[in-house]
């Protein structure tokens, strides 16, 4: 990793591994276990030098091995040189998504992926003047790394937390201010509550890096005091280089990339109005969270079957249910979709069935299963022992087979049908009839004429006109739609040159999928809520959901209720960790029902 410079002696950025030095919590941030220190050291290769970065600038780091597809951005805390080779960097992490849980469970001697130094840099002030830094949150870091550079007691320091308070390590400043939302430290009350226009002008410029609000307030106040201000902006990065161009922010200026031009800005430039998108700020109204002693009432109403909650088991990933009772609660779920089944038992897909992909699963079963009878007298006994709801999948080869299976699950006391007219993998039926409006609103009616079972019918991804395709089901007779069944893909065996299905083409499903069905889903939902009331029909989503955080995504699109499948072979409590997931959420955000959540997004 040796130290490149440019023209203009600006060092280039590198991509290096580190190894870890330290990892551990910051004890003094609540609520504990939130914020971690993590020390890296890098070295050069065989003795190179090592560039250090200069204060405001970050890096993007990934741990070795990771799950991630992206390293994230990380400001720079502190760091020293260990030698002319080696230089260890601190970064101060704040637990809250997947990428940070990867970084702070890291052990010393584990590697560590970064790229950086990048970004710009804090300007450097005049001399003999004083200054004003702020930190807010896990903000601190960026500007108490800036502090340690500044002559001692040559500047004012004020941090803001919502409670307790920590990175305030290495900061010698003449006077250190401490707010907090709770009072647990310092002045009760946000940033505001510490400075004003009357205070800011004795300092002769302004450094802050902070949550956005915070930061808009700081350059309200130094913009009416006349006093330069510099902020430290973030935004969700890709290449953490300039090239995406995915971390622009909208300035006085135009378009500014954080990672590039940024992250440090004069505040002048800044617009935090139109930083402030009027489609993702937040709109919907916040709620007191429920009382301890109040629980969520997750039930879900679909075509008149009550639910006891919005999670089912997607057909083809769960068996009948009892093939996993022994592995989790199944009568905690909602409902159970049967494995597909057709009028006659069929063998399934010749030669091999699985691939497995980055964050997915392309699966060629071809709809094995006992036929229908079979099922009648022996499956769906089993099934209708637990709790959760029985859900029959039906597929056939044809209009006659699908009418002859309804006709025959008519007579059972199973609450509902979930009719399969978009199964990728058999090469008639299945799929062939969900691509095209005409052909979908066929074998709806004709089974609909079959059956007084509600009928929530199961859609292609892969149709051209999909909403068309709803729309002509829904005039049918379906009182439920699913959607959406798994995508087609194929692979390809690079030794033998050929593919690896029988059928060449298969389906795909898991994680991956998972952004693209919820779009489908919100579309569909959007198409029904134009609809008259009366008119509309519920949407049950599915596609790639593998957490309750996903799960409420659906469900904020306007689902209904949600399916999960591929998750459970990755982790077979899935389910259950969803339906947990869900419940606490509902009582952090004051929702009492589903329906006070659900559509939201819209």
């Amino acid at each position: 990793m040796s130290e490149l410079k440019n023209c203009s002696g600006e060092t280039y950025p590198v991509f290096a591994t580190g190894k870890v030095n330290g990892c551990s919590v910051v004890q003094s941030a609540v609520p504990y276990g939130s914020v971690w220190y993590l020390k890296v050291n890098i070295c050069g290769k065989d003795g190179e030098a090592v560039s250090a970065p200069v204060p405001g600038q970050f890096y993007m780091l990934r741990s070795v091995p990771s799950g991630l597809l992206l390293a994230r951005p990380i400001s720079v805390y502190n760091s020293r040189k260990l030698s002319d080779s080696s230089v260890c960097i601190e970064f101060l992490i704040l637990l809250k998504g997947k990428g940070s849980k990867e970084l702070v469970t890291l052990e010393s001697g584990d590697e560590v992926e970064l790229l950086g130094p990048l970004g710009n840099s804090w300007p450097v002030p005049a001399e003999n003047s004083k200054v004003l830094c702020i930190g807010g949150g896990v903000g601190v870091a960026p500007i108490a790394g800036f502090a340690v550079t500044l002559p001692k007691k040559s500047y004012d320091f004020i941090a803001a937390f919502k409670s307790g308070s920590y990175g305030l390590d290495y900061i010698f400043p003449e006077k250190l201010t401490i707010t907090t939302d709770d009072g647990s430290v310092g002045i009760k009350g946000m940033v505001t509550a510490a400075i004003d226009c009357e205070s800011v002008r004795q300092y002769s410029a302004v450094y802050a890096c902070g949550p956005v609000p915070m930061l808009a307030a700081v350059q309200k106040i130094c913009g009416e005091a006349g006093v330069e201000c510099w902020l430290s902006m973030e935004n969700r990065m890709a290449c953490g280089v300039g090239a995406c161009l995915g971390c622009t922010i909208k300035t006085k200026e135009g378009n500014k990339r954080c990672c590039k031009d940024g992250p440090v800005f004069n505040s002048k430039i800044l617009d935090f109005e139109r930083i402030d998108s009027p489609v993702t700020s937040p709109k919907t109204p916040k709620r007191q969270p429920l009382a301890q002693t109040e629980e969520p009432d997750l039930r879900v109403k679909i075509a008149g079957v009550e639910f006891a909650n919005p999670v089912f088991a997607a057909s083809g990933t769960f068996g009948y249910g009892s093939e996993y009772s022994s592995v989790i609660d199944v009568d905690s779920l909602g409902g159970i979709c049967s494995k597909g089944l057709t009028f006659e038992g069929q063998p399934g897909n010749e030669g091999v069935r699985l691939i497995e992909t980055p964050m997915g699963l392309i699966n060629s079963i071809g709809l094995e299963n006992p036929g229908i009878k079979h099922f009648i007298e022996n499956e769906l006994p089993l099934m209708q022992k637990f709790k959760a709801k029985t859900i029959v999948n039906l597929s056939g080869k044809s209009l006659e087979t699908y009418v002859e299976g309804a006709k025959l699950l008519d007579k059972t006391d199973a609450p509902m049908i979930e009719l399969n007219i978009s199964c990728p993998n058999v090469k008639a039926g299945g799929m062939a009839f969900g691509m095209e409006p005409k052909a979908a609103a066929s074998v709806v009616d004709a089974v609909r004429k079959a059956t007084k079972k509600p009928l929530m019918v199961k859609l292609s991804p892969n149709a051209p006109d999909l909403i068309g395709v709803a729309m002509a089901v829904k005039e049918a007779g379906a009182d439920a739609i699913s959607l959406v069944n798994t995508f087609q893909a194929t692979a390809i065996n690079i030794e033998t040159g050929r593919p690896y299905f029988e059928n060449i083409r298969a389906g795909f499903s898991g994680p991956a999928v998972k952004p693209i069905a919820l779009r489908m889903v919100y579309d569909l939902c959007l198409a029904m809520n134009r609809l008259p009331e009366d008119q509309r029909i519920p949407v049950v989503g599915l596609g790639g959901i593998a957490t309750w955080e996903d799960a409420v995504e659906f469900i904020m699109a306007g689902a209904s209720a949600i399916e999960v499948g591929t998750a459970t072979f990755a982790n077979p409590l899935a389910m259950n960790e969803i339906i947990q997931g869900i419940k606490k959420f509902m009582a952090r955000k004051g929702f009492k029902t589903i329906e006070d959540f659900r559509g939201s997004a819209l």
